[in-house]
C-alpha cells in the first residue's frame, strides 16, 4: 500500500487550491480544498458532471473568481480532506521539463567532474564554474526537453523502480500550471500564463542518461526519466495568486528523514518566466500543462547514494504542501 501523508491537512498558501480526488472505490473528480482541509466537488459546485481540473482551466480567467467564491461558502458543504485519496491535480497534455537550472547544483558538477589534470584549488575552480553560469544566465538559453504525462502518479503513490533502473535518483522541482494558452510571449507577459504552481519530484536514472552507443547524439530522457510513476505530482494546484514570488519558495527533500535537498527557489538560473516565455517561441503552451523548472543540489548523485527498494522520500516546498512516497522494487510492488 502508498505511504500516506503524517496527516490529511493542507499545508498550502491561500485560502484555497485544486485538487483530483476520489472517494474509496469511487471516481476521481476535480476538487477544491480550503485551507482547513474542507473538500467541495466541484462538478456539484459547477454543475457538470464531467468537469477535470485541465477542463477547469481551459475557463479562462474568470476561474479563480469562481474558485474563491465557492471557498468562502465552502464550510456547509465540505467534506474533510482525509475521506478521500489524493491523485496527481492535473492531467496534462505536454510536459516540459529544465534541466541543470540550479546555480549551486551546476557548479558542484562542474567541480566534481574536472579533467584529472587540473589541479588548481577548489576555491579557483568553484569561482570559475560561478562566472560561467553567470555568464550563462545574461547570455545563453534555458536547456527544456518534454517528458510523458504517462510518467505522473500522485503524491503519496509507491513509486515502482525498474529492474533495468539500476542508478534511480530524485529530482525535486516546483512545476508551474500552465492557465491560458501561451505562444510566443514575452518574458514580461508569461506568468500572465501562469494559473498555479504545484510540486513534481522528477525522477532519473542516472545510469540510461547517456547513450553508450551513440554518444554523438547525447541523452536519453525517453528511458532516463519517463517509467510509469517515476514523476509524483502535487498534492495541490496553489493559485498563483497565493504564490506571488515564485523564487521565494524553498525545496527540501529528505530520504528516510535525512534532509538531501535544501534549497531556494532564488538560486534558479532562469526562472519561471524566462522558462514559460522561453518554451512558448517554440511550443504553443496549453491550459493544464506542466513546466517543471529543474532541481537543486543535493541529488543521490551528489550523496552517492541512490534509491532503493524501501526507501520513503519527503518532499515539500513552500506553500505548495508536500509529498510523501516510497520506492518498490519491481515485482515487489
Amino acid at each position: 500500500m502508498p505511504v500516506k501523508p503524517a496527516s490529511a491537512s493542507a499545508p498550502f498558501a491561500g485560502p484555497f487550491a485544486l485538487a483530483t480526488l476520489s472517494a474509496p472505490d469511487g471516481p476521481a473528480f476535480p476538487a477544491l480544498v480550503t485551507a482547513d482541509s474542507l473538500v467541495v466537488d466541484l462538478r456539484t459546485a459547477l454543475g457538470d458532471a464531467t468537469l477535470t481540473v485541465r477542463g477547469l482551466l481551459e475557463g479562462g480567467e474568470a476561474v479563480v473568481d469562481r474558485l474563491a467564491g465557492i471557498a468562502a461558502g465552502a464550510a456547509p458543504a465540505g467534506r474533510p480532506l482525509a475521506e478521500f485519496r489524493v491523485h496527481a491535480p492535473v492531467e496534462p497534455r505536454q510536459v516540459f521539463q529544465s534541466g541543470a537550472n540550479y546555480r549551486q547544483h551546476v557548479i558542484d558538477l562542474h567541480v566534481a567532474h574536472r579533467d584529472p589534470a587540473d589541479d588548481r584549488p577548489e576555491e579557483e575552480r568553484r569561482a570559475e564554474a560561478a562566472a560561467l553560469m553567470d555568464r550563462r544566465a545574461a547570455e545563453d538559453l534555458p536547456y527544456v526537453f518534454t517528458g510523458l504525462p504517462s510518467a505522473l502518479t500522485g503524491p503519496y503513490d509507491d513509486v515502482v523502480l525498474p529492474e533495468w533502473a539500476t542508478k534511480p535518483d530524485w529530482e525535486l522541482e516546483v512545476a508551474a500550471v500552465i492557465g491560458r494558452p501561451a505562444h510566443r510571449v514575452s518574458e514580461a507577459e508569461a506568468l500572465d500564463h501562469v494559473f498555479g504552481y504545484t510540486i513534481a519530484n522528477d525522477l532519473t536514472d542516472r545510469a540510461t542518461v547517456f547513450r553508450r552507443d551513440m554518444p554523438q547524439i547525447g541523452t536519453d530522457w525517453l528511458r532516463s526519466k519517463n517509467a510509469p510513476g517515476f514523476t509524483p505530482l502535487g498534492p495541490w494546484i496553489v493559485p498563483a495568486a497565493s504564490v506571488p514570488d515564485p523564487g521565494a519558495l524553498r525545496l527540501v527533500l529528505t530520504l528516510n528523514g535525512e534532509t538531501m535537498q535544501d534549497e531556494s527557489a532564488r538560486d534558479m538560473i532562469f526562472g519561471v518566466a524566462r522558462l514559460v516565455s522561453y518554451i512558448s517561441q517554440s511550443a504553443r503552451l496549453l491550459p493544464g500543462d506542466l513546466v517543471l523548472t529543474g532541481s537543486p543540489a543535493g541529488n543521490g548523485m551528489h550523496w552517492g547514494r541512490l534509491l532503493r527498494d524501501g526507501d520513503v522520500m519527503d518532499a515539500s516546498v513552500t506553500g505548495l504542501g508536500s509529498q510523501r512516497t516510497r520506492c518498490v522494487a519491481e515485482g515487489a510492488a
